[in-house]
């Protein structure tokens, strides 16, 4: 994950962010997906339901942070 800094970012630095975010935003669209099948199969795998959500929430979390730090670099 990037470092948020005080520092007016490259629009270079910009893109880069912009890249990341859609990257992760494909992950999670799988994931979300992957999730939904484990569940739709409950109780057939039910062990790895936990490590599945966690892992899922993971993504979300860093693409939450991600978009946070873009709005505040576009704001400079």
């Amino acid at each position: 994950m990037e470092e948020t800094t005080t520092t007016k970012p490259t629009l270079e630095d910009i893109e880069a962010l912009k890249k990341s975010i859609k990257r992760l935003n494909s992950k999670s669209g799988q994931q979300k997906m992957d999730l939904h099948d484990l569940a739709e199969g409950l109780p057939i795998n039910y062990k790895t339901l936990l490590e599945m959500a966690q892992k899922t929430y993971d993504i979300y979390f860093e693409l939450d942070q991600l978009k946070k730090q873009l709005k505040s670099w576009e704001e400079l």
